[in-house]
């Protein structure tokens, strides 16, 4: 795939063209641009700077009136000493820097998160609680797939909670080799299946790394090659997941890919009043005292924590629902909808 070569040729043709009178030469670039692309198209198929290159072309024709059909013209010569900020210095393992450059803007983010019972709060913001057991796939798409399978919290009890979390990045063929990460319960490990702490050997294998933020209970994936960081906790006996996704990245997926509960949630099958029923492990009173030494705000974070310490009687459980409205507080792109209240 030689989108790079495409993304430098238009840069080289457009460093001398500024301002509202660049008309007709910035629209020769960009349709010189487009051609490329499509010349390029058969081997970039599965090419996340592809497909952003072209959406960003379409988009900057349209904005600058641009007509697809009229003259192209070979890119200009590179300037000797590029300007250290453009496109050539940029890796296209750096999906921020990549995005900020093309579009001229950052990219947008949307979170999701798993924990406790488990509760599921979706890349929309809705917040479900769900009795899921075995297991369901959280994400699945053209980059990620990730996986938890629950138990019981306690004998008898229709609660649930993750006991175990799959994570495949899925191999990127500029940027990483596919790598598979899992936690269980009482091991959290910080390196990949192979045991690598990286995408590999590849020139921008160090855009996937593990950083283990609390020995055993707390590690920290980031995928800067596509946008996105991930959180995995272990409180008590539960995991919990967090991530934080580049739009684009979380909305890669066909309609075959149509069970994942960080888009549309737990199915209506699956979900839990948090209203706790007959006699809890807890009495309630003492839960919201628990709960409210480590979450002020009464919101769902929680009423959650109120329920999975009523229904398990593991007090553990209040460092869940902390760890995770931490994590939102870090992934959310919007901190006023850092809080849900239902």
């Amino acid at each position: 795939c030689k989108i790079l070569r495409c993304n430098s040729d238009y840069v080289a043709a457009t460093l001398h063209l500024r301002g509202p009178d660049r008309g007709a030469a910035f629209c020769t670039a960009l349709r010189s641009y487009s051609l490329c692309t499509r010349r390029t198209a058969r081997t970039c198929r599965g090419d996340l700077a592809f497909h952003s290159a072209v959406h960003g072309i379409e988009d900057l024709m349209i904005q600058n009136n641009c007509s697809k059909e009229g003259p192209t013209a070979p890119p200009r010569p590179r300037p000797p000493a590029p300007n250290p900020h453009g496109f050539e210095s940029l890796d296209i393992c750096d999906y921020e820097r990549s995005f900020l450059y093309k579009h001229g803007r950052p990219p947008g983010f949307q979170h999701c998160a798993a924990f406790g019972d488990p509760h599921i709060r979706t890349f929309h913001d809705d917040f479900h609680t769900c009795r899921v057991e075995g297991s369901w796939p959280l994400l699945d798409n053209d980059y990620l797939f990730v996986q938890a399978t629950s138990s019981p919290v306690a004998k008898g009890s229709n609660a649930t909670v993750t006991s175990k979390l799959t994570i495949i990045f899925k191999n990127m063929k500029e940027c990483i080799d596919q790598k598979v990460y899992q936690a269980e319960l009482d091991n959290v490990p910080a390196a990949f299946q192979d045991g690598s702490v990286n995408g590999g050997a590849r020139p921008g294998g160090s855009s996937l790394a593990i950083w283990e933020r609390s020995p055993g209970r707390h590690v920290e994936i980031r995928a800067d090659y596509i946008g996105t960081t991930i959180a995995v906790r272990q409180a008590g006996r539960q995991l919990s997941f967090s991530i934080r996704a580049a739009e684009e990245v979380a909305r890669a997926f066909t309609e075959e890919q149509d069970l994942q509960l960080c888009v549309g949630g737990c199915p209506r099958s699956q979900r839990m009043s948090r209203s706790p029923r007959g006699r809890g492990r807890v009495p309630a009173e003492t839960a919201r005292a628990l709960c409210r030494e480590m979450l002020p705000v009464e919101d769902v974070y929680f009423q959650s924590c109120v329920f999975d310490v009523v229904t398990s009687g593991d007090t553990n459980f209040t460092m869940a629902a902390h760890g995770a409205l931490e994590d939102a507080r870090l992934f959310l792109p919007d901190a006023e909808k850092l809080h849900i209240f239902q």
